[in-house]
């Protein structure tokens, strides 16, 4: 298209404001990410576990993304805002967890006996959190009137997150805790005597 000398083309509307608000999520997303992160860490005072605990949120963006790819909806900012929401729910559910399984073994239990039983005792509130969560959105994902296309995505990725999440959480997160925390526990458990000296001929 020619335009005279002067005049220019500039896109506005909901373009306009989808480019602005990428920009900010830029910005928004790591820092909310980060906070995340270190409140994790102040929790439970290990690096270790806040990492392990955080390995729920890419196990929930993951499920998001999914859900957004087989109801054929394109990514937009309400969808992008709703990853940040889903990412608390998923560390939620990982802390319920650690924090069990933490307390079986300061109580006296063994990592494997306390993964076991914190896998199999909080399996019920996990559930009925994940379950209370997807049920509450499934009215807006499956809107059809005024604002169904903020509602919508934001509720898909809401929902198949959470699923994900709780699927794996459950069975991914106990396996990798035991992969970091078995090393450490069979040093404790090494007998601390020093080879006898052999006597000298």
């Amino acid at each position: 298209m020619t335009i005279e000398p002067g005049y220019w083309i500039a896109w506005g509307g909901q373009f306009e404001n989808l480019i602005s608000a990428g920009q900010r999520l830029k910005v928004v997303v790591p820092v909310a990410l980060l906070l995340i992160l270190l409140l994790l860490f102040g929790a439970f005072g290990s690096i270790k576990d806040a990492l392990l605990v955080f390995t729920g949120v890419p196990m929930a963006l993951t499920g998001g993304i999914v859900a957004l790819w087989l109801r054929g909806i394109p990514l937009s900012i309400s969808a992008a805002v709703s990853f940040i929401a889903l990412s608390g729910v998923a560390v939620l559910n990982g802390v319920v967890m650690i924090s069990f399984i933490k307390k079986l073994i300061a109580e006296g239990a063994t990592v494997d006996d306390a993964i076991f039983r914190g896998s199999l005792t909080r399996l019920r509130p996990v559930l009925m959190t994940a379950l209370v969560a997807s049920l509450g959105f499934v009215p807006m994902a499956i809107a059809t009137g005024p604002d169904a296309e903020v509602q919508r995505p934001l509720a898909t990725v809401v929902i198949g997150g959470i699923l994900s999440s709780t699927a794996l959480t459950r069975l991914v997160l106990p396996a990798i805790y035991r992969m970091f925390h078995r090393p450490a526990k069979r040093r404790e458990e090494e007998p601390a005597t020093a080879p006898e000296p052999q006597p000298a001929h």
